[in-house]
């Protein structure tokens, strides 16, 4: 996982309500759209950047694909700011 990658993928707000959507449940870039109020092709836009950041990833139903988040991933990223969180509290303020 590319840290620098996934932060970026994450800091574009629409990307983060979407990604926020997939934690929840999957999604087709269909529902995705009608959730969110973006167009299919804007929505298609956003997930590609998503995958290839590693964050999320496709499985094929029929004529969709439904979006999942990668696990491995949120595991990873809520590891580091776990360990961020521990290091800023074990930091010397004084």
């Amino acid at each position: 996982m590319e840290l620098d990658r996934v932060l970026k993928a994450l800091g574009e707000p629409t990307r983060l309500k979407i990604y926020q959507c997939l934690l929840e449940r999957k999604h087709c870039v269909r529902s995705l759209s009608k959730k969110l109020g973006i167009s299919e092709s804007a929505i298609s836009q956003h997930m590609k950047i998503m995958r290839e950041a590693g964050l999320v990833y496709g499985q094929k139903y029929g004529y969709h694909t439904h979006y999942m988040p990668v696990q491995e991933t949120v595991d990873s990223l809520s590891a580091m700011f776990i360990h961020m969180q521990e290091q800023s509290a074990n930091l010397n303020r004084d």
